[in-house]
């Protein structure tokens, strides 16, 4: 067998107790009267034991469902039996031929769809079902089922009032007859078995069967009893039920219920507040480590920080001292320029002294230079002169120049 799947209340599963299980058994057992032989679909099976029930009965049982899942568990649970198979599906397309089916059973489904998708699930079920086919179709009635009780369903996506449910049902299903169902809390007087009468029905069971029930002895017993010669009247029905006026024991169980829910309930308040007050932790834990992770980021910059200052003071020193060293070398080469420049200007001055000297040199050598042609000019005229008193010419005029010098030196002239 496969594992049993999880009650979320959206549908039913085998192994969920109380009202939900009584509920959901009695339906199918109910419709088993109406299958007998004949081939019946069982619209929105889900974990499909109802079909298995059908099919205990019926020629042919088939479920269908949309979800895939829940369709192959139903397989693997319940479709060891010939007759009885799951096949995925959607009940407002449903994949199989017209006139496929002599029945149709659709528990607690309607309420499921959308308002829009439940004529075409209606119109669906007409079309598969042979022209003498049967619906047996169960639904919650609003007022019954929410309106009184303050209740909402969250799977429930449009609940139908009576007046609804026969509107939606008149164009494909005109021929109803009615049947009512509720858990009740009531005194119960049965009577034993008579030959030939068989007024009601009971059942008993679970999702793996359903079987008449075998009437035991009661806690009280009451007895219609007459003289040797009384007629007795007749058995009449076979149950007879009573609940007061009020019907206050259903609704102590009605009001039990409700506890129960509204109990449920502010569980699951507690539950979220919880839920939130654990996200709220979670969110503050990650707020707090965000904030260890930002102080210790922040160190780490920090960290960083003061070791990039001390690497810039130190770059910041060596840089000092560079440029101390700079600005020594700097006055150096200033110091060595200016002396360069007074060394250049005391150059200038001694090549402009040499210059001078030099033009005086050579003023001085074209001086000497004229006097000693002055005085080759005059040796020469003197080596003239001497040449001409050496020579005849000059021996004759001799005597007449010393007359004249003697003439020019005399004295009183």
């Amino acid at each position: 067998m496969p594992a049993a799947l999880d009650f979320t209340g959206e549908r039913f599963v085998p192994g969920a107790a109380g009202e939900i299980a009584y509920e959901h058994c009695h339906r199918y057992a109910f419709a088993r009267r109406f299958v007998a032989g004949r081939r019946v679909l069982d619209a929105a099976c889900g974990e499909g034991y109802g079909t298995a029930l059908l099919g205990a009965v019926a020629a042919d049982a088939v479920g269908v469902d949309i979800d895939a899942a829940i369709v192959a568990h139903a397989g693997t649970a319940y479709g060891a039996r010939g007759n009885v198979r799951y096949v995925s599906g959607s009940v407002t397309a449903l994949p199989f031929a017209a006139a496929s089916f002599d029945v149709v059973v659709s528990f607690e489904t309607i309420e499921h769809l959308d308002a829009a998708d439940q004529p075409r699930m209606l119109a669906e079920l007409a079309r598969v079902l042979t022209p003498a086919g049967l619906l047996v179709l169960s639904s919650p009635d609003k007022r019954r089922y929410s309106d009184e009780r303050a209740y909402r369903n969250p799977f429930h996506r449009h609940e139908l009032y009576r007046d609804d449910l026969e509107q939606v049902l008149d164009p494909a299903f005109p021929q109803r007859r009615w049947f009512h169902q509720r858990p009740a809390s009531a005194s119960a007087i049965w009577g034993e078995a008579v030959a030939g009468i068989d007024t009601c029905e009971a059942w008993s069971g679970g999702a793996d069967g359903v079987v008449p029930t075998v009437v035991t002895d009661g806690l009280y017993h009451i007895v219609v009893a007459g003289g040797a010669g009384a007629t007795l009247p007749p058995a009449g029905p076979r149950v007879s039920l009573f609940t007061d006026r009020d019907d206050t024991e259903h609704r102590r169980a009605q009001w039990n219920a409700g506890e129960v829910l509204r109990q449920d309930r502010l569980l699951k308040d507690r539950g979220a507040a919880l839920d939130r007050q654990a996200a709220h932790v979670a969110h503050l834990e990650a707020l707090v480590a965000e904030r260890e992770r930002l102080v210790e980021a922040r160190d780490a910059q920090l960290v960083a920080m003061n070791a990039a200052r001390e690497s810039q003071e130190r770059a910041l020193a060596a840089a000092r001292a560079a440029h101390g060293t700079l600005e020594r070398e700097s006055a150096a080469a200033r110091a060595a320029a200016e002396a360069s420049r007074q060394a250049q200007d005391e150059s200038a001055r001694i090549l402009a002294r040499r210059e001078g000297e030099l033009a005086q040199a050579r003023t001085a050598a074209e001086s000497l230079q004229a006097e000693q042609e002055r005085l080759e000019a005059a040796l020469l005229a003197q080596e003239r002169i001497i040449a001409y008193h050496q020579s005849l010419r000059g021996w004759l005029h001799a005597p007449l120049r010393q007359l004249k010098r003697a003439w020019r030196q005399w004295p009183g002239r």
